[in-house]
């Protein structure tokens, strides 16, 4: 009888542990602020570094469409995209609707099989970033759900899903500005006569290309602190050897300089599509045979137009852009390596080493590309891997950046 009733009593505590610790789940779950495990924090960070490596394919397949001229090709534009034509007639009445765009008067000799290539890219391009939308946003909802997203960067996350919805209207409002002959650039032909050509506006293209490489920073950026969470960077300063964190601080803010740099020279790079630049001034390193800077430099009233519609300051600013951007980071790396009597970089945690190399090596690399881009006249290739490139160096700066938040200087109190 005794063991009978210790059994009783055994039963009764369990069971009343077991019913708080089910109200407080209960609670957890109404309160919608669960407990982020590593695991949790480890997938949505790669979540969102895929989306990133996305965006980084979707703006190559964008380059190619603006490198192959076949961004006018779809005259319309639809929220849930529609089916490419399936047979012949399809075929023929898109292409039709074509022949009515100003476009088509320069391109009078195309025929329908070469209408298919151009409109295959415009397609590719647009179904690729609706398709970017689904990556991204039904692991949001199933993320939001079950509480998976880091509080920290809960916001960001939803912030990014506007951009993203956003990017698609802007490529319109960009694409409708090269339906009209009201923007047309001025070219010369293999006779050397002069002639026009039909372009979308620079500004809005930069608008476009701006914002695909700020949301892919933003994932960046966004990846790297859900993976680490609130309190990694106070852990690495309060271990970090505080001889040198004056020397870590400066580091920072000449990462952040390298950072800003990078960003801009892409956003130039934008220009220099938009008005089609790099096809002209194919020297390295002046721009004429006989000058460092063409004679039509600043030949544009306003003086602020030129920066943005002239040819050859469009050209010149990137160059100047891209070379000050390789010194600030190579800046950096040195800074990093002999900073401190050149003891500095054995101190610095791993993450901060890996980015420093991969950033000034990859700027380097960026460089020569840009160079050979220029001096080859603009190959697809070559110029999609240069655009390529540009990503693969705002995202190494970002990281580099992130890595050295430990070092960002605290307000006294």
């Amino acid at each position: 009888h005794f063991r009978s009733s210790a059994s009783l009593r055994w039963r009764k505590y369990a069971g009343t542990l077991l019913s708080r610790s089910s109200q407080q789940r209960r609670a957890t779950i109404l309160k919608n602020e669960p407990e982020i495990s590593y695991d949790n924090s480890k997938i949505v960070a790669n979540w969102l570094f895929g989306t990133a490596g996305a965006v980084a394919l979707m703006v190559s397949v964008g380059g190619v469409t603006r490198l192959t001229r076949s961004g006018l090709s779809m005259t319309d534009w639809k929220l849930q995209g529609s089916l490419p034509p399936m047979n012949q007639s399809e075929w023929e009445a898109e292409f039709s609707r074509y022949k009515q765009y100003p476009e088509f008067n320069q391109r009078k000799n195309m025929k329908l099989d070469e209408f298919k290539y151009i409109y295959f890219w415009e397609y590719s391009h647009r179904m690729f970033g609706r398709m970017i939308g689904l990556i991204y946003g039904l692991p949001l909802v199933v993320f939001s759900i079950r509480g998976m997203i880091p509080k920290h960067v809960r916001g960001r996350a939803y912030v990014l899903l506007g951009m993203g919805g956003m990017q698609g209207l802007v490529g319109w409002w960009m694409v409708k500005s090269g339906l009209n002959d009201e923007i047309v650039s001025k070219k010369v032909d293999a006779s050397h006569v002069e002639c026009g050509q039909i372009r979308v506006s620079p500004y809005r293209l930069a608008a476009h290309l701006g914002m695909a490489f700020t949301t892919f920073a933003l994932l960046v950026s966004t990846g790297l602190d859900a993976l680490k969470g609130t309190s990694y960077d106070q852990k690495v300063r309060s271990s970090f050897d505080k001889r040198f964190l004056q020397s870590a601080i400066r580091l920072r803010r000449l990462s952040v300089v390298g950072t800003s740099l990078a960003f801009v020279t892409a956003f130039s790079g934008a220009f220099v599509a938009g008005n089609d630049a790099g096809n002209a001034y194919n020297l390295f390193p002046w721009m004429t045979y006989d000058s460092w800077l063409p004679a039509e430099i600043l030949q544009m009233k306003p003086l602020w137009r030129n920066f943005f519609e002239n040819t050859a300051t469009v050209q010149a600013s990137h160059r100047v852009l891209a070379m000050t951007t390789l010194g600030s980071i190579g800046l950096s790396f040195w800074y990093a390596k002999r900073g401190n009597l050149s003891t500095l970089w054995a101190n610095l945690p791993s993450p901060v080493k890996n980015f420093q190399t991969a950033t000034v090596a990859i700027a380097s690399g960026q460089v020569s590309l840009g160079i050979t881009t220029l001096l080859l006249h603009v190959p697809i290739p070559l110029a999609v891997a240069h655009q390529v490139g540009a990503l693969a160096l705002l995202g190494s700066s970002v990281g580099s950046l992130h890595a050295l938040k430990f070092a960002k200087k605290q307000a006294k109190k």
